[in-house]
């Protein structure tokens, strides 16, 4: 048990001062002020005197980090995974970039593979950001290992099975059917490196595409007469957009644009590579090198390739580029991608009955400690 007094806590919705919360078997048992919650005996006490309790984030593009790349050594995962608290990661999906469809299938094993004495970030099943992708918008992608859509290509991928995101393209020959048949599957299905035009990425979101991987990365460009995929996505409240706000992949007035405009429908994400969490050098993702200094990640020929971006310092960007408020940026990292994925009721907020899933943040939203399903998984030094 975890008695933690002293907090505030954003819920994210609301704001408790001097607030406590008693933990039981990695659930939410108490949450309210310190007069309304009971000390349980026995209990480990923690004094969050001049600190913030947060939800745990939940990044939905996370490639690698700590030197190892998911798509090249899917077997790093619970390695990585150990590590990412230091972020205040909680739970995440571990991202594969476009690979052959058997390297997948072992991603899969490794997730179900789950080591007994695993304390750490929990995977919530796999984001397999390919094949199905436009070669014209191929990014750090391999273009000749993508495929055009074909449900009977992917006959395990499932919920069940911990597919729990795909991103493809929705205007290629076949992409429609193959939403429609991976969101009957359970499946979040998500558009990005695309050549979409409005109307072909409306038609994807009314065959069941809900998300927008890392919005303008990837895409047409947004153009007054021309409002391609990034239109689509602005002009439907609906539609949940990934963002990466490390000032490099977007512009800070665009992304406050898009917070301006779709508000808690704006998901962060890291997109980090192997090299997050390391010093400047060469990394890979997937099957390329990529040189990384101490600003951003690229291919030899200064492609983007994913990021160095921890999630913690995406939400402290946002708040700098939009001047939100700090529920608002806690919002887009808990709340929006739980509710994406449909875990809402046990996950993104802190709430009786809710996995406890907690974060410790210092006046300048630095993590000092972080909680997974009741276990303590990071302190700072």
């Amino acid at each position: 048990m975890l008695y933690i007094s002293n907090a505030t806590i954003y819920t994210p919705e609301t704001r408790l001062d001097d607030a406590a919360l008693v933990i039981r078997d990695g659930i939410i048992e108490q949450i309210g002020s310190r007069s309304q919650v009971t000390v349980p005996a026995g209990a480990q006490k923690i004094d969050a005197y001049g600190k913030l309790l947060v939800p745990g984030l939940i990044d939905l593009q996370l490639n690698g980090a700590f030197g190892d790349d998911f798509t090249a050594n899917p077997e790093t995962l619970w390695r990585v995974a150990a590590q990412l608290p230091r972020f205040g990661i909680t739970c995440f999906l571990p991202t594969l970039v476009t690979c052959p469809l058997d390297r997948v299938d072992a991603a899969l094993a490794v997730l179900q593979d789950r080591p007994q004495d695993f304390h750490g970030a929990g995977p919530l099943g796999w984001h397999v950001e390919g094949p199905f992708l436009n070669p014209q918008k191929k990014g750090a992608h391999n273009a000749a290992l993508m495929l055009q859509p074909d449900s009977r290509l992917v006959p395990t991928w499932s919920r069940a099975n911990g597919v729990r995101l795909v991103t493809l393209a929705p205007e290629l020959p076949g992409a429609l059917a193959l939403v429609e048949e991976l969101a009957t599957r359970g499946i979040v299905v998500s558009m990005g490196h695309t050549m979409a035009d409005v109307d072909e990425a409306n038609a994807g979101y009314g065959a069941g595409i809900r998300y927008a991987t890392h919005l303008f990365n990837a895409m047409p460009p947004l153009e007054h007469r021309a409002p391609n995929a990034p239109g689509a996505v602005l002009a439907n409240r609906d539609w949940v957009a990934g963002l990466i706000p490390d000032g490099i992949h977007v512009h800070p007035a665009l992304v406050k644009t898009v917070w301006n405009a779709k508000r808690t429908r704006v998901n962060l994400v890291s997109d980090a590579m192997a090299a997050l969490g390391m010093s400047p050098g060469m990394y890979r993702l997937g099957n390329f090198d990529c040189l990384v200094t101490d600003r951003d990640a690229r291919l030899t020929d200064g492609t983007l390739a994913g990021s160095i971006l921890s999630l913690d310092q995406a939400v402290r960007n946002f708040i700098a580029f939009t001047g939100c408020t700090l529920s608002d940026a806690l919002a887009t990292v808990t709340t929006t991608p739980a509710q994406l994925l449909n875990i809402d009721h046990q996950r993104g907020r802190v709430a009786q009955g809710m996995f406890a899933d907690l974060v410790l943040l210092d006046e300048s939203l630095n993590v000092q400690l972080t909680i997974a399903q009741g276990d303590i998984v990071y302190t700072a030094e």
